[in-house]
């Protein structure tokens, strides 16, 4: 079994779920196609869409000392200070400059995936190298587990941009090249797209400061 293969169940465990028909995958209520919340459903490892009543349900402190589900945030923060040498990013053997990094609760590890044309895939973090990035990058030390992921976008550019995002922006980038990409290098469209995405990122971030340590 190739490399690509071996990830496939991994890959189909966190595509985005749902009927045709945008419904919450919690009660069943009809949800709004494009203005409604997102959940991460820990036991099945996908993100399934939230009405309103429900996210606000699981939002809720002390809902369960072991909940299934958790509230994907939309805070999106940039550090002006933020920066990774590249040495500190070869260091982590991610074959690409754009990639996120988030923690699994589940598999209690930080995980990091890039988009491909295959999907979202998963390159192993050698520990002692993320350690330092760790101590090195305060973005990281605020992402929510599960629920947020550290994002980093380099491809074509001079130096890393890193953006703390809330996941399901994440996988949305990932269908954004999937859906997009040809040929080899994978065309200009599908980076006109990941610029765009960038481009989106930054009208909506803003600059991290103590009060979001969570």
């Amino acid at each position: 079994m190739n490399a690509l293969a071996a990830l496939q169940p991994f890959v189909r465990a966190w595509r985005p779920i749902g009927p045709a028909q945008e419904r919450c995958g919690v009660c069943t209520s009809a949800v709004a196609e494009d203005q409604h919340d997102h959940l991460v459903d820990l036991e099945n490892r996908a993100l399934v869409c939230a009405c309103a009543t429900c996210a606000a349900l699981f939002s809720q402190p002390g809902t369960s000392s072991r909940p299934r589900y958790r509230v994907v945030p939309t805070r999106v923060l940039v550090d002006p200070a933020f920066q990774i040498e590249e040495s500190r990013w070869a260091a982590l053997a991610i074959p690409v400059r754009i990639a996120f990094l988030f923690y699994n609760s589940q598999l209690a590890r930080w995980v990091a995936l890039y988009p491909s044309p295959a999907g979202a895939t998963e390159s192993e973090l050698p520990d002692a190298a993320f350690r330092e990035l760790a101590a090195a990058t305060p973005l990281l030390r605020e992402v929510a587990p599960d629920v947020e992921a550290l994002l980093v976008y380099g491809q074509r550019a001079p130096k890393l941009a890193g953006f703390l995002v809330p996941i399901d922006s994440c996988y949305r980038l990932v269908g954004e090249v999937r859906r997009h990409w040809q040929g080899i290098n994978g065309g200009d469209l599908v980076w006109e797209r990941v610029d765009a995405f960038f481009d989106d990122l930054r009208a909506r971030a803003r600059a991290l400061v103590p009060e979001d340590a969570l």
